[in-house]
């Protein structure tokens, strides 16, 4: 995939979130719907190719807005970074099957390593980062994965994208370094 075309994600999970896994509150139906703006508007800028982390909450909200915004422009695809193989194995069922339902309509599913320790995560994230151009972020700025995440594609000179959690109706920040 090509560097210059490709955004990818990163988010917190349902724990950090302030509606917890409450879907159809209105912050997390607003989130979305900003989800749904941004990569429209990332699309329009030439991004065709997404990375989403496949994690609880946010990853996920992403790769579905992306498979939405693919049946509108099929040129895009959607890459699904796995931490590790068995990824969602101890998640409730349900969630299982969301996830799994994201895997078999992406593009391209890249496994990073195949057993869990605890430095996957952080891989997952490098890797993403590696391969874009732009990064789309869903973040309340405290500490955690997507603050490492967001710490390491600004080192790696990335295009940020904020989506503040604490105001998900707003337009993304465009950071710039």
């Amino acid at each position: 995939m090509d560097v210059e075309h490709t955004c990818c994600f990163t988010g917190h999970r349902p724990a950090k979130l302030p509606w917890g896994s409450e879907e159809q509150d209105p912050r997390c139906l607003a989130l979305k719907s900003s989800m749904d703006r941004e990569l429209e508007g990332l699309y329009q800028q030439g991004f065709r190719h997404f990375i989403s982390g496949m994690a609880q909450g946010c990853d996920l909200y992403f790769a579905e807005a992306v498979l939405a915004l693919r049946a509108r422009h099929p040129d895009v695809t959607l890459e699904c970074a796995l931490p590790f193989a068995g990824q969602a194995e101890r998640w409730k069922p349900a969630d299982q099957d969301r996830w799994q339902s994201i895997l078999d309509c992406c593009d391209v599913e890249t496994v990073v390593q195949q057993n869990y320790d605890r430095a996957c995560m952080h891989r997952r994230d490098r890797y993403m980062v590696d391969r874009s151009r732009c990064i789309l972020a869903a973040f309340d700025g405290t500490p955690g994965g997507t603050r490492y995440t967001l710490n390491y594609a600004m080192n790696r000179e990335l295009d940020i994208l904020l989506l503040d959690l604490n105001h998900p109706d707003q337009p993304a920040v465009h950071l710039t370094l």
